[in-house]
């Protein structure tokens, strides 16, 4: 650590997908989650070599030499990083190998390869091959008339090492062949096994091939079957003032994306010398790029495999999120809305009354528009379906469809095509700046005139990510908060430069200040002798504008709570400088995704949820909401989640003055799960709901 007050972001984030790391480790946790949490980590350590690795990479290639905030140039970052990432794919493999396959076993879960297969195993393999691989495998040989194709971003690959048996000198010229893994293949097999045994035999789809790749060289001898696996640069490079039509332009990118500069090679550690070096020369990679591996390429196919049916008892029953008992039984949306704001946290209390919002308006008659926003969508969308049956019900609808959300560009393509086909007014995001607020607008017409219902959250309106993500989301009809969402949309899609708002902070315009005047209010608090407190709940805190003002706050003596879950690279017990600041980490069955932003303003208590993390590209690169809480139930309902989350002392980890990360000493404490608390929590009030329901009839 080169700058004492700040934690690289890269080292940070590698740090949080240690957490996870953990989880898989942990014996607490059933094994088949165990597995997943392990499936986890190989998919974020997958992303961050396509975008963080591959962004430094290019910092380099261009001579880009400026220093992060703790003093790294990007040649030493890079350094740094190939070594903890060398580590940590070695940690996962001995996770692998050395605690879950071992309990796997015990549960009677088995995974063999082709040569520990008996006679029905090995015929059932054959049989197999025969009839389900051969069909769709393409072996592509390797020579001075076919040379290297072209491989696929983060797909497994067999390297094949052969002899052409008919050479009547009899010289030993080796040949060289691959074949793709293709994914229209299932990655683990399940194996025959007899009724009366309970064991469950598995094998890789690699493993039941390899033996049997002769069949696609008829004539050759096979010296060596060995797998690898490349990662690409997969970070979209557009320029988007001289891009004339963005959707046509991203379009591209994606493609660009499958065949981007080769950043990683990974390959199984029984690949031969002379195979790696070969490999390493056809696909410009160095030694500090390669990867070799104990076990099989790719661990993130065991997400998949960890959900098959047969193994329910070897992982927590899912939680089916419940509807907020605010709503139960509610006939007319419209009117809960009405009466009071109305908070939703998810995935605890079901993300289906966003969707009943988005449903009902479309069906309304009295409802002349919808205005949403769109940064990542499911694929098989309700909200995109209402908001097309809004348009073809005749009503405004006017959408904000992100096309450049990383990944689900080509998604968000195709659900803004289907929008404007529908006769919806689609807007794809804006030149230099994401749009990330997550906000709703129903405009309505009632008997006392015309009126607005905003929706407002913290998380994406992504009905299958809202069941796995922490979030909060929440309804208001007041007109204060409606007029300012309403503005926005109208900044959006038309030109201004508007930053008189009621209720909402708005980046990149507003926003940063309002934090910094909020901090600094605490600050001026405790100087004239009086109690000052920040609690703040984020996904990320890497900016360097914010952790100066923390640590200004520290030192006058504000009490600073962060419960930050990924990135983090404020340091928290510095004498001095950041001695009453404490960061919670909390990683468990649910991505801690809210944001919320706490100040204890002389008791007045200033609530805030937002969209934007603490990261320089939330504050300055997007659009961004902050919005106040201001209903003293739905206030008190946040303040409890906060107090149960830091009382949480089986998911958190704190974080020491070495920039490490420490479970809680569990000895006198009370042991709480903060999610599964609120998963009953959200049972409890519905049960309650129902009981009142009850009562009335």
């Amino acid at each position: 650590m080169k700058n004492r007050l700040y934690i690289n972001r890269e080292i940070s984030w590698l740090d949080f997908n240690y957490r996870v790391l953990e989880e898989a480790y942990d014996k607490g946790n059933l094994i088949m989650d165990r597995l997943k949490f392990l499936a986890i980590t190989a998919s974020n350590l997958d992303e961050f070599f396509m975008v963080r690795m591959a962004g430094i990479m290019d910092q380099i290639n261009v001579g880009y030499n400026k220093k992060s905030i703790d003093g790294f140039t990007p040649k030493e970052q890079l350094a740094e990083l190939r070594r903890i990432t060398q580590e940590m794919m070695d940690r996962q493999y001995t996770c692998l190998s050395k605690s879950l396959m071992p309990e796997l076993n015990q549960n009677h879960v088995f995974f063999q390869n082709y040569g520990e297969l008996d006679e029905e195993g090995r015929d059932f393999a054959l049989q197999y091959f025969r009839h389900e691989c051969y069909p769709v495998l393409t072996p592509q040989a390797i020579d001075n008339s076919r040379p290297f194709p072209l491989v696929k971003n983060n797909q497994v690959y067999l390297c094949i090492m052969l002899h052409d048996t008919e050479m009547k000198n009899k010289e030993e010229k080796e040949f060289i062949a691959i074949l793709e893994i293709p994914k229209v293949l299932d990655r683990i097999i399940a194996l025959p096994r007899s009724k009366e045994s309970q064991k469950l035999y598995y094998i890789f789809i690699e493993d039941l091939i390899s033996p049997f790749v002769e069949e696609l060289f008829t004539g050759y001898d096979v010296r060596q079957v060995a797998e690898f696996r490349i990662t690409r640069n997969a970070d979209l490079a557009i320029d988007e003032d001289e891009a004339e039509d963005l959707l046509i332009e991203i379009e591209k990118s994606i493609q660009q994306r499958k065949w981007g500069a080769s950043i990683k090679l990974e390959v199984s550690k029984t690949m031969s010398k002379k195979m790696k070096k070969w490999l390493m020369s056809e696909l410009e990679i160095e030694e500090n790029e390669l990867y070799e591996l104990k076990g099989n390429l790719d661990l993130t196919c065991f997400m998949k495999f960890h959900g098959r049916p047969e193994f329910e008892e070897l992982r927590e029953p899912p939680y089916t999120p419940l509807m907020s008992g605010e709503f139960y039984g509610v006939d007319d949306i419209f009117e809960v809305i009405r009466e009071k704001d109305r908070l939703l946290h998810h995935p605890y209390q079901s993300f289906d009354t966003v969707i009943d919002f988005v449903r009902t308006a479309a069906s309304d008659p009295d409802v002349l528009a919808i205005k949403q926003t769109l940064y990542r969508v499911s694929g098989d969308s309700p909200i995109i379906a209402a908001l097309i049956k809004a348009a073809q019900n005749g009503k405004q609808v006017t959408v904000m469809v992100e096309l450049k959300a990383r990944f689900d560009e080509a998604n968000n393509i195709v659900w803004a095509k289907k929008l404007e086909k529908a006769g919806c007014h689609v807007i794809y995001g804006l030149a230099g700046l994401k749009i990330h607020c997550k906000m709703i607008l129903v405009v309505r017409k009632e008997s006392d005139g015309i009126r607005r219902y905003v929706h407002l959250g913290t998380g994406n309106y992504n009905d299958v990510t809202a069941a796995l993500y922490a979030d909060f989301g929440m309804f208001t009809a007041k007109e204060s908060y409606a007029s300012d969402v309403s503005t926005l949309f109208n900044v959006l899609s038309g030109y201004s430069h508007y930053t008189l708002w009621k209720k909402i902070e708005v980046a990149p315009k507003t926003m940063r200040n309002a934090f910094y005047l909020a901090i600094e209010r605490e600050i001026g608090n405790v100087k004239m002798g009086e109690k000052g407190k920040i609690i703040a709940k984020m996904n990320a805190l890497i900016d360097e504008g914010i952790i100066n003002k923390l640590y200004e706050a520290s030192q006058a003596g504000v009490e600073i709570q962060l419960i930050v879950r990924g990135m983090c690279s404020l340091i928290p017990g510095i004498p001095k400088i950041s001695e009453h600041i404490t960061v919670h980490s909390i990683v468990g069955t649910y991505l801690e995704h809210s944001r919320i932003y706490y100040f204890y303003n002389q008791g007045k208590e200033d609530i805030f949820l937002s969209s934007a993390d603490w990261m320089e590209r939330n504050l300055n690169r997007r659009i961004e909401t902050l919005f106040p809480v201001e209903d003293e139930e739905l206030k008190n309902k946040i303040k409890h989640v906060i107090d149960i989350t830091l009382r949480d002392t089986i998911k958190t980890r704190l974080m020491t003055a070495t920039g490490e990360y420490q479970r809680i000493d569990k000895r006198g404490k009370e042991l709480l799960s903060c999610q599964k608390y609120f998963c009953e929590e959200a049972e409890a009030e519905l049960a309650a709901a129902k009981k009142a329901a009850r009562l009335k009839k």
